[in-house]
């Protein structure tokens, strides 16, 4: 496991999170969810607020949670938090050029923490080291 990856990771994303929280417009206008004028209505800032404070959550969980089995599980949620958004973005948004971009991003943060989890120690040493079976246990 990469933790220094897996802190970047969750950093950048309770920032974007924090962001999205305070700022709708953030996730709103890039996603196609703004009027003509490019306004976002009431109701959709209030529906985005939720998954920002998640990404917030989600993001400073990777960020304090102690090295081992805390921080594997906080990047595994956030792993389904980023694929289950390319999903659903890539099914949902208007406009074909939006899912698109969409799914590169979500599936790309996802990726990120994949990595981070996969990388150096993933599997083998740090596995038996914080008692999760990635890897074969007992070398």
């Amino acid at each position: 496991m990469k933790v220094g990856v897996l802190r970047a990771v969750g950093a950048a994303t309770a920032v974007y999170g924090v962001a999205v929280t305070a700022l709708p417009d953030v996730l709103a206008r890039p996603s196609g969810l703004v009027d003509a004028r490019g306004r976002t209505a009431v109701a959709t800032r209030t529906s985005l607020r939720p998954v920002g404070w998640r990404d917030a959550a989600s993001g400073l969980a990777m960020v304090l949670a102690p090295e081992g089995p805390a921080l594997r599980t906080a990047a595994c949620l956030r792993i389904a938090a980023d694929f289950g958004d390319a999903a659903l973005l890539g099914l949902t948004l208007p406009g074909r050029g939006r899912r698109r971009k969409a799914v590169a991003v979500s599936a790309g943060w996802g990726a990120l923490s994949v990595l981070g989890l996969m990388a150096s120690g993933g599997r083998g040493r740090g596995a038996e080291r914080d008692g999760v079976g990635w890897g074969r246990r007992g070398r």
